[in-house]
């Protein structure tokens, strides 16, 4: 349907939460759209601006001898048919970036929806919408000045709805399509959305729905010897692809500093968690997408719509607090029809909260597993060594943290020194 359009303009728009997401998507779509003749723009945090408003907006092509310098002037225009984005870049480049526009747009993806309705992203969904809400009048005198300044009698092709609710609507009518695997139910979040007779699709009866392919276990454990638990698992797994979750970033940060402390295990372990910088992230998951990797210890932020290819294990370290975690963490695996297996490690007390929290999905069995006779005691003195690994390694950390935050407010006082001495 994009392919078919004469004029180049931004028609549609991917929005998604986290900068990851976005590149992975972004490289979907560009091994697909050049075939069709459309190009995929990307904005997202982190990156030049620069570089990204020429990628997107352009001057019209002239030949000589059209231009008129008496004439108007000559607008910038869109220079991609999708543009997948981040909220906050998105703000970014519709408050600043001279020619972007989103006038013409006819198609709107939200992925990961119930994140984006649950954070404002500087009121990214309101602007939208409301910049899609063009009148008439404005919308053809753009065409009009655009068209002026191209050559040919180029139009942009524009469906107008005729169904119930759009009759007589002055703005032509915007497909949205809201993807989630756990998509709210709360009236208050989807009302943001203003959508009109909606479409609701869905792969089964239940609300929530785990892989098909998915074997669930849990593992029962003594709550000081967690993460001494947690090493036998992976020795027993066997090096295989594997995600290891926490509950926060601070978790990550210790567990993956613990387990690179044990001496002898046989794979690769690294963080993954919004602590680290972008360019340090991207590097982790690129190394682990090439199997460089084995275990990759990671916050929830790994949790939505990532997908490496061969993650034939998830373990919950943490248990998750929600059904939603849940589903979101061992979608991970399991992928595409393939098989995978999810361990969660629970304390004896643990046990009956999380198997409640199972039953709101559909009602798949959790098996208990059982690691193999003497893996947890015969890792046991490598454990303590690492805890003490440990201790130093978080001394080093906090002293480190300290010097240099003595240095910020040592160098701001200088300069608040400096600036009352010539005031």
């Amino acid at each position: 349907m994009l392919s078919n359009c004469t004029l180049k303009c931004l028609r549609a728009l991917v929005v998604l939460p986290t900068r990851d997401l976005a590149l992975q998507v972004k490289e979907v779509f560009a091994a697909i759209a050049p075939a069709v003749g459309l190009r995929v723009g990307l904005a997202v945090g982190q990156s030049s601006v620069a570089d990204e408003i020429s990628e997107l907006v352009s001057r019209p092509n002239l030949e000589v001898g059209i231009y008129d310098p008496e004439g108007p002037p000559v607008e910038l225009q869109t220079s991609v048919d999708i543009l997948v984005a981040t909220p906050g870049r998105l703000m970014d480049h519709i408050n600043t970036t001279k020619g972007f526009t989103l006038e013409h747009l006819r198609y709107l993806v939200v992925d990961e929806t119930d994140r984006l309705l649950r954070e404002a992203y500087q009121s990214w969904l309101p602007t939208v919408l409301h910049m899609t809400h063009s009148t008439e009048q404005g919308m053809y005198a753009h065409e009009r000045r655009l068209c002026r300044s191209m050559l040919g009698s180029l139009n942009t092709t524009r469906r107008f709805g005729v169904e119930r609710g759009f009759k007589g609507k002055t703005h032509p009518r915007l497909v949205k399509m809201i993807l989630s695997a756990t998509l709210t139910q709360d009236p208050s979040k989807l009302s943001q959305l203003d959508l009109h007779h909606p479409l609701f699709l869905t792969t089964g009866a239940r609300r929530y729905r785990l892989p098909e392919k998915l074997e669930s276990y849990q593992l029962i454990c003594e709550s000081k010897l967690k993460p001494l638990y947690l090493a036998a698992l992976l020795q027993d797994i066997g090096g295989e692809k594997c995600i290891v979750f926490t509950s926060s970033v601070d978790s990550t940060h210790r567990l993956s500093t613990l387990l690179n402390s044990f001496d002898g295990l046989p794979f690769k372990i690294s963080e993954y968690s919004g602590l680290q910088r972008q360019s340090i992230r991207s590097k982790t998951l690129k190394a682990f997408r090439a199997g460089e990797i084995q275990v990759l210890v990671s916050s929830d932020a790994m949790t939505r719509g990532m997908d490496v290819e061969g993650v034939s294990n998830v373990i919950n370290y943490d248990m998750p607090a929600y059904i939603k975690t849940y589903i979101h963490r061992v979608g991970r695996t399991a992928r595409a029809g393939r098989t995978g297996r999810c361990f969660t490690i629970l304390r004896k007390d643990e046990v009956k909260r999380f198997e409640k929290c199972l039953q709101k999905a559909d009602g798949k069995d959790c098996s208990s597993y059982s690691l193999p006779a003497g893996s947890v005691e015969a890792l046991r003195v490598i454990y303590y060594s690492a805890l003490e690994k440990l201790k130093e390694s978080v001394g080093l950390e906090a002293s480190r943290w300290r010097s240099a935050r003595s240095k910020s407010v040592q160098s701001r006082k200088t300069k608040e020194d400096v600036n009352s001495t010539y005031n």
